[in-house]
This record gives structure tokens, sequence and C-alpha cells, in this order.
């Protein structure tokens, strides 16, 4: 478990998020009517449904800005990972009445609905609310700091984002590289407070290093448990996207020690 909760630097995170959000913007912009129904690996989720998440996700804060608090419980980022694939049938309902009313025509139909989900959020991050440090929203799993939710935006947009360079058939996405360095970041720490220990090293290079699994504590020298990977197989491994097995067979994850065999705790995020 890391000694203390990471903070994110607000601005940072907006300038992040603006970023990855547009990038995003143009990614879309470019398809093609007949990419929209390619599949995705989001069980049937195809392009156009995918997009749809990701409008609802962008705009959800614009649209509930100003929604009155009902006292619902704190929530913090790590609580915020730990609980968020619980609200996954409501997620998935959601995405779907969304992929019914705007993401249904063509290529150039979809691309609008996306960009007014995108402009709604760009539109906040220039808001003086968006560097209140204590304004807070209710999501249905408690009460979050509005600085926490634009981090938990930085998460849908670099996951989702992978997901649809998967599914289009992209070597690479033009990922801003302060999100992934967060999201990266906070799955890491997410690991380490679910798992806690420090039995293993777990190394993200440049991003991220933290000591998790129970076991005997590492306090010199060199670890006798190390796992290494980069910060996007991290990511995926993390949220479900790519085995742990074939991670480690694909070279994508390097492990040594007895102790560093993580597929029995992930994923981090479901």
């Amino acid at each position: 478990m890391p000694a203390k909760s990471r903070t994110y630097q607000p601005q940072k995170v907006r300038a992040a998020l603006a970023a990855q959000t547009g990038a995003l913007r143009a990614a879309v912009a470019g398809l093609g009517d007949e990419q929209l129904d390619l599949p995705t690996r989001l069980g049937d989720w195809r392009v156009r449904e995918l997009l749809a998440h990701l409008a609802v996700q962008l705009d959800f804060l614009p649209v509930h800005l100003d929604d009155p608090l009902e006292g619902r419980p704190a929530l913090d980022l790590l609580g915020w990972v730990s609980a968020v694939g619980t609200v996954a049938p409501a997620l998935d309902s959601q995405t779907r009445e969304r992929a019914a009313a705007g993401f249904g025509g063509d290529a150039a139909s979809a691309a609008a609905a996306f960009g007014r989900a995108a402009d709604a959020l760009t539109g906040l991050l220039e808001r003086p609310e968006a560097a209140d440090p204590a304004r807070r929203l209710e999501i249905r799993l408690g009460s979050m700091l509005l600085s926490d939710l634009l981090v938990t935006r930085l998460v849908e947009t670099v996951v989702h984002a992978d997901d649809l360079a998967d599914a289009l058939g992209l070597a690479a996405f033009p990922h801003d590289r302060q999100a992934v360095a967060a999201v990266t970041r906070l799955l890491a720490d997410a690991f380490a407070d679910r798992v806690p220990g420090g039995a293993v090293e777990l190394r993200i290079p440049p991003y991220a290093v933290v000591q998790a699994v129970p076991g005997p504590r590492h306090t010199r020298g060199t670890p006798p448990n190390v796992v290494e990977t980069d910060p996007l197989t991290w990511i995926r491994l993390a949220t479900g996207r790519v085995p742990w097995a074939a991670a480690v067979a694909d070279h994508g994850v390097a492990a040594s020690g007895e102790r560093s065999d993580l597929g029995e705790y992930l994923p981090v995020l479901g």
C-alpha cells in the first residue's frame, strides 16, 4: 500500500484531460461509416457503443456539475477504482440508450455527437469551478471532489482510447503523456492498496514503483520478486484487457521470483 495517498496536480490533470479528449475527438472525426460497426474487446459493444460510452463519460460532469448534494459518503480515487465495477450494468444500459439516440447513424453524425460531449467537458475545464479545490459532485458510488472526478475521466479516456485503437487495428494511439502517467500511477496504487504487502516490487517505468503482495518485505539490495512492464501493458492488465499469462508470454511483462505471478490479483479495475 502506498505510504500516503498520491495527489495529482489539478492544473496538470485539466491540461492532460483536454489534450486526451482532443486526441480522441480527432480520431473519431476520421472514422468511416463501416468502422462504426467494427467489434471491440468489450463484449458485444461495437465501436458505436464504445463512442457512446465515452460520450457519457465526457459530458457527465458538465451535465451534473450543479446537481444538489444529497449527503452521500465521501469517496476517494482508490475507492472509486475498487467500486466502479459494481455499476457496470447501469453503465451498459446508459451506453446503449446513448448509442441509439446519438450514435446510430453515419460516421459524420457520430462525430458530431461525440464532438458535443467533448465540447461540454473542455468547456467545463475552462470554468473557475473546475479549479475549486473544495467543489464536490455526487455519483452513484458516493461524493467525490471534482478534482478527483477529473482524474477518473483520465482513466476513461486513456483506457477507452486504447480500446478504440485496438478495434481499429492501429499500432498506437497518440495518448497525452501526462494522462498515461496519471492513469498508470492510480492503477498501480490501487493494486498496492488491494493486495497490501512488500513481497513484490512492481515497476512501471518511468511512472510508478510500488510494493505489494503478502510475504517477506524487501528492505535493501535487489528485491527477490520483481515485476516490470510498460505503462500501456500495465493499464491493460489492470483493467482486464490482457490476461497475465498472455502478457508474460508476449514478453510484455518481465517477472522474477517465486511470488511474482500477479495473475490471481488482476484485474484491479473491473
